[in-house]
């Protein structure tokens, strides 16, 4: 079988052959197509410290604002008067929640012209 198989290698020739191309000019398009899609959510939280004011006329405070005893009592009695009191604790003061959806499409059309 050796011998066999050695034979038939020795008594068939290989040859290449000449390739020649038919064609003497031509073109190719490619269109690429590329779609991104993305969701995102930025979130924000603002910190703050406590605060606490007043402001109005007429009035007068008994002692120190920040004192939970404090009374307020009118100047001139009978006149007009306007009280303001803003108290607020130190923590998260804002919260921000931004959601977004962002759509790309990009498209990429490419030619090539070849001739011999």
């Amino acid at each position: 079988m050796k011998y066999l198989f050695l034979l038939l290698m020795l008594s068939s020739p290989v040859a290449a052959q000449q390739v020649t191309p038919n064609f003497t000019q031509g073109s190719m398009q490619s269109t690429t197509t590329t779609t991104v899609d993305i969701d995102r959510t930025i979130s924000t939280e603002i910190y703050g410290g406590d605060y606490t004011s007043w402001s109005g006329t007429n009035v007068t405070p008994s002692g120190d604002i920040s004192n939970s005893s404090t009374t307020y009592s009118i100047h001139t009695a009978g006149d007009q008067f306007q009280l303001e009191i803003v108290e607020r604790a130190a923590g998260i003061i804002e919260t921000i929640d931004i959601d977004e959806t962002i759509q790309q499409t990009s498209t990429t059309t490419s030619l090539s012209v070849f001739s011999q």
